[in-house]
């Protein structure tokens, strides 16, 4: 509010001087950036919603366009919008940094923090279904996939069993992971906790594959079929992405960065 009042009381002030207009022009366009950076401290580490890498009606058949529109521009939002309530005023925090002291920082860090990271992370590891079905995983994560699942198959079958709704009771999320032995895990979270946050598993790790098991994205389509959304959603699955948040996981040890 300071820096808004000075900035009008300059206008008349300037112009109050003989000072040519182009050289007004460039005193004002300095003063009016100045007055951005001043008065703006806080929305510099602002979180926003990032667009999706495809149209909604991209993963149709497997998921409809409704439920890709409501997920994201009303769901996705207001998770973005109250984890930015949550955190202004205060430094900014990397969305992938956030996650790791999300229990202690209160439920606006933790559930609206932890819903904006899980579905930025979602969004760009899906695809539409004739681009995922030529991808796969690369040698590496194979290698992976079958020393801790015995193969893709076995892998999908033991994911399928832990997205259950018996399994995850309620709404959250599932999570093929990469722990502190660099082996994979499927683990499921309640709610928007992800395996990121400390306290939430007996050690953080490292997600490179996730899915939402909360009904708003799949209940217009599936109603209470859960089990079959999940098995479908395999076919939207862009195993390019998977492989590069492996490689990610791999080198780094640190969670995947999401745009937002």
């Amino acid at each position: 509010m300071i820096m808004k009042l000075s900035f009008a009381l300059l206008i008349p002030a300037v112009a109050s001087y003989n000072i040519p207009a182009a050289s007004r022009r460039e005193i004002l366009k300095k003063a009016s950036a100045a007055a951005i950076t001043v008065a703006a401290p806080g929305l510099a580490g602002a979180y926003d919603l990032p667009d999706l890498p495809y149209a909604f009606d991209a993963l149709e058949p497997w998921i409809d366009a409704p439920t890709m529109k409501i997920h994201h521009d009303m769901h996705h939002q207001t998770y973005v919008t109250n984890v930015n309530k949550a955190t202004e005023g205060k430094p900014a925090v990397d969305i992938v940094a956030l996650q790791t002291d999300a229990l202690a920082a209160g439920p606006g860090v933790r559930n609206s923090g932890g819903g904006h990271y899980n579905h930025a992370f979602f969004w760009d590891e899906m695809t539409p279904a004739d681009k995922a079905s030529k991808t796969k995983p690369s040698s590496a994560l194979q290698s992976k996939i079958n020393a801790a699942f015995g193969s893709t198959e076995g892998m999908k079958e033991k994911f399928a069993a832990a997205a259950a709704p018996g399994a995850v009771f309620g709404s959250g999320w599932c999570w093929v992971v990469v722990n502190g032995k660099d082996e994979l895990e499927i683990v499921g979270t309640p709610n928007q906790d992800n395996p990121l946050m400390k306290g939430v598993k007996d050690e953080i790790k490292y997600p490179i594959l996730g899915l939402d098991v909360w009904e708003h994205a799949y209940y217009l389509k599936y109603q209470n079929r859960r089990p079959e959304y999940v098995g479908n959603w395999w076919n939207v699955l862009n195993w390019d992405k998977v492989n590069e948040n492996f490689d990610y996981v791999m080198k780094n040890h640190a969670g995947v960065p999401v745009r937002g």
